[in-house]
C-alpha cells in the first residue's frame, strides 16, 4: 500500500515524523509520497499502479495551479532513469514538468530536467519521456507540474505514470 500525505502548496517536502509504474522500483516499499493535491477519482496512487500508457489510470490534482509531488525515500537510493507519462484527452495546453533531486533530506534540491508537454486535442494527447538521471544517494525526488504554461486557471495538473529505474 502506498504511503502518502497531502501537503500544502509551496511546502518544502519535508514530512512531519518521517524524513510502481512501469517495472521500475517499488515506490510503495521504498518511499513516502507527498502530494499537494489529488482528486478522489484520480489519486496519486495511480502513478504507481502499473496501468500506464494511453488510456491508463492517472493522477489528477483536485485544485488548479502548480502542484508538487515529492518521493521521500526511506533509505538513500541510486536512480539511473526516470520515466514519466502524461495524457490530456480534452484540452489543448502546454504542461511544464520539472524534476529535481535532493541528497540532504529535502533541505536543498538540484533541478535536473524541465520538460514541456504540448497537448493539442484532438491530436497529440499522450506523451512519454524517459530521462537519464544517474544519481546516487538520493533522499528525495521532487516533481513539479505547472498544468498550463499559458496560465489558464481552469487547468489541473495530471500525470499518467512515474517510474524510477
Amino acid at each position: 500500500m502506498l504511503r502518502k500525505h497531502v501537503i500544502p502548496p509551496g511546502s518544502s517536502g519535508l514530512p512531519s515524523g518521517r524524513g510502481g509504474g512501469t517495472a521500475g522500483l517499488d515506490i510503495a516499499s521504498l518511499a513516502t509520497v507527498l502530494v499537494t493535491s489529488e482528486s478522489s477519482e484520480h489519486p496519486v496512487d495511480h502513478l504507481f499502479d502499473g496501468r500506464n500508457g494511453p488510456g491508463g489510470t492517472r493522477w489528477v490534482a483536485s485544485t488548479e495551479g502548480e502542484q508538487t509531488l515529492v518521493l521521500v525515500f526511506d533509505m538513500p537510493q541510486t536512480i539511473r532513469e526516470v520515466a514519466l507519462e502524461a495524457e490530456e484527452p480534452v484540452a489543448s495546453r502546454t504542461q511544464v514538468t520539472t524534476l529535481a533531486v535532493s541528497k540532504d533530506g529535502g533541505q536543498s534540491y538540484q533541478e535536473v530536467v524541465r520538460q514541456e508537454f504540448n497537448f493539442s486535442a484532438p491530436g497529440t494527447t499522450f506523451e512519454r519521456e524517459v530521462w537519464n538521471v544517474p544519481a546516487a544517494g538520493l533522499t528525495n525526488l521532487r516533481v513539479t507540474v505547472q498544468p498550463d504554461k499559458g496560465g489558464r486557471s481552469s487547468s489541473r495538473a495530471s500525470l499518467t505514470s512515474l517510474a524510477l529505474h
